[in-house]
Order: structure tokens, then sequence, then C-alpha cells
């Protein structure tokens, strides 16, 4: 038997274990200053309670008790806290302001995810205004400074402006509902094609897929106020002008950045949204916001709140980044195979220096002046980026729903285009079918599970996923599986193994993707982006539509 912690969990042994308190005590001390008090909430709450505030982050632990009711381990403690408020404080004048240091726990899909996190935080619920919120930024910005780490950025957004724009689009709730997720996923290509398709108001779609592309200090503000002022909606942008120039006046201007593609995977957040970076650190190293209406979805009064929290996991990391800072290159994933040479094409189109990248042979990296390419199959692409390993990358679509990683997705490069598809044997859909009601699922054999279980989980279907490497075809010929979720161009190869197609599932382009934190703190990501985005709108590289857009180097399904 291995000893062992489970996976994502640890033990703190005394050297870091003195270092963590030591960070805990100075930071509660900070917020101690500041009139917050200490407060503790359970470690399990009932998975309906969590979900009644709004969206759960990632997955929570979930355990039934005795009586059968579905307790969930905290994801989070902020929903608690709105929980605790709403049922046993009936006074919020004064304001009430709460701190606490509490672990929280959380299943991750990235395989070197911690599950279990110190989670550091401040709730003030009572106070509203420009003030109140730029009271909780600063002491953000201070209890950061308490850890010691001096390079990290706030990148500041706000619900309310998202929320008054897509308002004025004046779509459906579907529509809506999609506009919120392709933000909540920071998928800005999804953002754009919804633009793009919608019939309507056509200066307010242009102006919510701007909207993310705009950063930077003061001047960002001027364009997003020139883009919201004829719809009608620039109010929000009033109150967030207002809020930087207090930062400002408070000595946070090189810190603060305005960046609309920080809005949080919760769904609560109705004012200000805001998240720190550590340049060289993958993720956020935490974030906050102001949050309305979270008391009353609780059955309390409506009363305005605002707070933020950290993982001390994370400053740490961030703190020995800093001690071996050094000057480095904007590191790229190019992806090898089949979307190498249309990669490279685009690369070169947005002005880098590619000698050499074309025929790199057993090169793994090659670096350009202060650009450094890696070079990795296409399916590895999302992965380096999303931990950190290279700031950006091109993969295709696919590559990026097969991974499932935390990534922004920025541009829609138009080559390497493929088509995924649902199969069967000629003559067997009846039988199929049959098989399906009786049963009440059926086997799918495929080289890529998560597209293959995405695409039924949104048909309510139960299937059984067999993964396989190649040679999909054999299943349904031998029987395996009844059905094959593929890639294919011509329909050429299902044909001749006597197979025949019965859905559509995704059809994927390349795309230009990057690390959050490396597009927050890295002004080279976000100008590379815009020539890729120039470039694919000019048609600068020649489009050209392959079976196996980002697979291995291996011979595609025709």
């Amino acid at each position: 038997m291995n000893y062992v912690t489970p996976i994502g969990f640890r033990d703190v042994i005394s050297d870091e274990a003195l270092v963590r308190e030591d960070l805990t005590y100075r930071v509660q001390q900070c917020f101690a200053r500041h009139g917050y008090s200490p407060i503790e909430t359970p470690t399990l709450e009932v998975l309906d309670v969590m979900e009644a505030g709004g969206h759960v982050p990632a997955s929570p632990f979930k355990l039934f008790d005795s009586r059968g009711d579905l307790l969930a381990m905290r994801p989070d403690v902020t929903m608690q806290i709105a929980r605790m408020c709403a049922t046993r404080i009936t006074s919020f004048d004064p304001a009430v302001k709460l701190r606490y240091t509490q672990r929280v726990f959380r299943e991750k899909t990235a395989e070197a995810a911690a599950r279990e996190l110190t989670q550091m935080g401040v709730e003030c619920l009572g106070e509203s205004g420009v003030e109140a919120d730029a009271n909780i930024i600063t002491l953000f910005s201070e209890a950061l400074a308490e850890t010691r780490i001096s390079e990290y950025r706030i990148a500041l957004g706000s619900a309310r402006v998202l929320r008054d724009l897509v308002s004025c689009c004046q779509m459906d709730a579907g529509w809506e509902n999609a506009v919120y997720r392709a933000f909540h996923t920071s998928n800005f290509v999804a953002l754009d094609n919804l633009a793009k398709t919608a019939e309507g108001n056509q200066a307010a779609f242009s102006a919510l897929a701007q909207l993310p592309m705009l950063r930077g200090q003061k001047e960002a503000l001027g364009e997003i106020r020139a883009l919201l002022a004829p719809l009608g909606c620039s109010e929000g942008v009033d109150e967030l002008e207002a809020l930087y120039d207090l930062l400002v006046e408070r000595g946070l201007g090189e810190v603060i950045l305005i960046d609309f593609t920080v809005m949080s995977s919760f769904d609560y957040y109705t004012g200000i949204v805001f998240e720190a970076y550590e340049p060289g650190l993958g993720s956020p190293i935490g974030g906050g916001g102001r949050y309305d209406n979270l008391v009353a979805a609780y059955g309390g009064a409506k009363v305005p709140a605002a707070g933020f929290s950290f993982y001390l996991e994370q400053v740490m990391e961030a703190f020995a980044l800093e001690k071996a800072a050094a000057p480095h290159p904007l590191r790229i994933a190019v992806p090898k195979g089949s979307l190498n040479e249309d990669a490279i094409a685009a690369l070169d189109a947005a002005g880098l220096n590619v000698d050499g990248l074309a025929d790199a042979g057993r090169t793994l990296m090659l670096r350009n002046g202060d650009v450094e390419y890696i070079i990795v199959r296409p399916t590895d692409a999302p992965v380096f980026v999303a931990l950190g390993a290279a700031d950006c990358g091109i993969c295709g679509e696919d590559s990026l729903v097969e991974a499932r990683t935390d990534v922004v997705e920025l541009v829609d490069l138009e080559f390497g285009g493929c088509r995924f598809v649902v199969a069967e044997s000629a003559g067997t859909s009846e039988a199929v079918e049959k098989r399906y009601r009786e049963l009440g699922s059926i086997r799918i054999a495929t080289k890529y599970p998560h597209i293959a279980r995405s695409h039924f989980d949104k048909q309510g279907k139960q299937v059984e996923i067999v993964k396989l490497h190649g040679n999909i075809e054999l299943a349904p010929i031998t029987g395996m599986a009844e059905r094959i979720v593929d890639i294919t161009a011509t329909g050429t190869t299902l044909r001749e193994n006597n197979l025949v197609i019965v859905e559509d599932v995704l059809s994927s382009t390349a795309r230009f993707f990057a690390n959050g934190t490396s597009l927050r703190t890295d002004a080279r990501i976000v100008e590379l982006a815009d020539a890729m985005r120039a470039g694919a709108a000019a048609g600068k590289w020649e489009a050209t539509v392959i079976a196996g857009g980002v697979q291995s180097p291996e011979p595609a399904t025709e």
C-alpha cells in the first residue's frame, strides 16, 4: 500500500507552515485594522443552499448524510456568509464587516490543480456607492501588499455595464444566457459569432463584440464610453470612471487595469468585478466584486454588499516567482502536424520572426529575439497555455473543447477546418434506436471522449463512451459499439467501411488563445491578438480545409 495523500491534497510541513502562519496573521491584522470582525462557517452546506445563491464554482465535493440530504464541502465562503446574514442578522446599520481564513474544496478537471485551498477574504454588507467600492479594492491591494508580493495587477470591470449593454441588444433570454456564458468561459470567439449572427440593433451587437477587446488605463474608459453613449447605456461607465479616478487618487493608478474579460464564473455580481494577477502565475491570485442581490436570494432583505478573497497558496507561489523573476520572452505554443504550416503563416503575417520554425526538425523550442516558440502536439497546446508554460498558442477549437482547460479564446483564425460527426454501420439505424429504447443507452467509440460526452449530454442521451486511439471504424464493424464520433472531411473512409453519418457534432477551426494572466499582464499578447484578428479578416493566409486540424501527425479520417 502506498501511504500518500489524495490527488490535489498535500501535507504542510513546519517550515512552510510557519510562513503560512505569519502571512495569515499579517493579512488578518490588516483586515482587523479596517474594522472587520472574524467569522467562521461550516465546512459542509446543503447543496441546494449553495446553489440558491447562484452559480457554484468548479464542482464541489458532494456526499449524503444519514437523513439523505445532499451536502457539499464549501467551494467558496461568500455564499455561506450571505446565507448567514440573511438568517441571523437583522440590521446592517452600521455596515456588517466580516473577515475569514478558511479551507475551501473544489473538484478540478485539470490534473495538476489543487483541490484544497486556503481562502482569505472580507465581506462588507450595508455600504454602497463609489466610495465603498474604492474601499474594498484599496483593502484588497493592501492585503496583497502584506503578503510581500509587489508585481501584481488588478483587472477591473463592471457587471452592470455588461448587463446594460446586453439589455440594449433586446434579444431573448436564450441569446442573453449564451452571451453571459461566453464571458464566463472567456470564449470571445463565441461572443463574436453571437454578435455577428444576431438580427436587430447592429450598433449594440458591435459594441458587445468590441467590449472585451478594450483594455488599459483611462483611455480604455473613453473608448468604452464612445461605444456605449450612442446606445444610451453609459451610466455604468460613469460609475466605473468615478471609481477609477478615486483609485488613482489613492495611488493605485499603476496597479489598476480596465478589462472586461474578467467576468467571474459566479453569476451573482451586480456591479464592479475585479481580479488580481501576478506575471508568470498561470491563474488569478484572487478577486471579488459587488453582489447587492445575494442576501435577498436567501430570503433576507436586499442589502448592498461587496467583498473579495484570495488564496494563500497562490500568493506564496507569486512571491516565489517574484524572487526568481527575470526578463522572459513571449512564449507561444505552435502546433505540430496539419495545422503547422498555416499557424506559421499566421504568425508571420502578424509580424513575428518565424525564421527556422518551418524546418525545426527535432527542435522542441526555438527562440527568435523576444519570442520563444514551443512546438507541441495540438492536443497538448491548451494544457501548456493553461498551466503557464506558454503565454499563448494556436490549436483547433476541438482541442480546446477536449482539453477543458481554463484559457481565453481570442481569435478564430479561419483555417484548419474539420467536422466531427456521429456515424454508424449502414442499415443499422433502426436497430440502434431500438436498442436505445430498450436499454436506455448505447455505446459510442471515439478518440475524443469529452467532445462526444458534451454532445450527447446536450441531447439528454445516456451513452457509454469507449476511448480508442485509432481505427475507430472497426468499433461498429465488429459490434463493439453501435456508433462512433470521429472527424471527417469528405466521408470517403466512412463510406469505404460501409459507415454512414447520422449527426453532426462540431465544426472546428483553428483558434488563437492565451493564458488569462498573461493576457492581462503582457501587452504583447493583446497586440498579437489584434494582428491575428486583422489578418484573419483580411485573408492574409490561405484557409485550408483539413480533416485532422487538431490531431497528431497521424493521417486523418477522410
